[in-house]
């Protein structure tokens, strides 16, 4: 779908072979070929693809080609099952228009859209481009705030919600892993937030220092500003990171402390069993000279003395503090 901004219809098709001054944002989602061309030779620009935009590489996500800036970032959309997934973004920036190329929804693209014709501010393409990369920046400092209200729920439930049960292995093996698995979900998000914030920082750095004459001084103070919140931002990420690293090694840690309590059971186990085992190995000898079967006794003295067996380890167990 393409769609251009300032522009009183949204069918491109209306729009002659010479680019209308009123036009100065151009917003490709998942367009079709034709679109591509049609923005290629109205333009004079070529519309990346989603491979091109996806390269890590600072070569390839930072260009400037003959006064016209090609930039690329990851951002993050969620799927109907609520999962969050990168996607890439494209910016074409010329002295006139905005073109950004995108392969998802991304409410902030809306909203932005929603404001030009009313917000001042949004006089041009750079101002557009610098207010999408401020709406990035304030959508990742929310996504790492609620990440870090998660992140204080789950400390909680892990070093104050008696994570380990000993009287219920089954129930705690349970409960660890979930903590196992929300762990892994909260690194997984903050690692595309770090990747989104990196992403930014690194374009409006770019976009800044290129020196273009038509970059003003107002839209260079407001990059400024984003790098600076990105650098922020990272410092808090790595806050949250360290803390999530934390629970790891604490929830891994109950791990061994839950193994450590099945292995002593199993030990006390098998040596409360060794005794009463050896002794009716050797009464259960089918010799025809055994002294204890002349006895009158014997049957209940030989129960005695297997019960006794079996008592002993566990008082001494249990003065070695091995119930505690």
């Amino acid at each position: 779908m393409l769609k251009f901004f300032r522009w009183p219809t949204e069918d491109w098709r209306g729009i002659g072979p010479e680019l209308p001054s009123e036009i100065i944002w151009a917003d490709l989602l998942n367009a079709t070929d034709e679109e591509k061309q049609f923005v290629e030779q109205l333009l004079g620009i070529r519309v990346p693809s989603e491979e091109s935009l996806s390269e890590i590489e600072a070569s390839s996500r930072l260009i400037l080609d003959r006064g016209t800036l090609y930039l690329s970032a990851p951002a993050v959309r969620l799927t109907e099952d609520n999962e969050a997934e990168i996607t890439p973004v494209g910016f074409v920036i010329g002295p006139h228009v905005l073109v950004t190329v995108r392969f998802a929804e991304l409410p902030i693209f809306n909203d932005i859209g929603e404001r030009i014709g009313s917000d001042d501010s949004l006089e041009n393409g750079m101002c557009v481009f610098t207010s999408l990369l401020e709406a990035m920046i304030n959508r990742g400092a929310d996504a790492l705030e609620h990440l870090a209200a998660k992140l204080d729920k789950l400390s909680r439930g892990v070093f104050k919600g008696g994570l380990v049960r000993t009287r219920r292995p089954v129930r705690s093996s349970r409960r660890m892993r979930e903590a196992l698995e929300n762990i892994g979900e909260l690194a997984d998000r903050l690692a595309k937030a770090r990747d989104v914030l990196l992403g930014v920082g690194r374009i409006a750095s770019f976009a800044g220092d290129v020196g273009n004459e038509w970059i003003t001084a107002g839209s260079k103070r407001r990059l400024e500003a984003v790098s600076k919140d990105v650098v922020s931002l990272s410092d808090y990420e790595t806050r949250l990171s360290d803390k999530i690293q934390l629970l790891l090694d604490a929830v891994l840690g109950f791990v061994n402390i839950q193994q450590n309590e099945l292995f002593k059971i199993l030990t006390i186990v098998s040596v409360v069993g060794v005794p009463p085992t050896i002794l009716v190995g050797i009464w259960g000898m089918n010799f025809k000279h055994m002294p204890e079967l002349d006895w009158t006794f014997g049957y209940p003295l030989a129960w005695l003395g297997i019960i006794a067996s079996a008592l002993l380890p566990l008082i001494w167990f249990k003065r070695r503090g091995w119930f505690e």
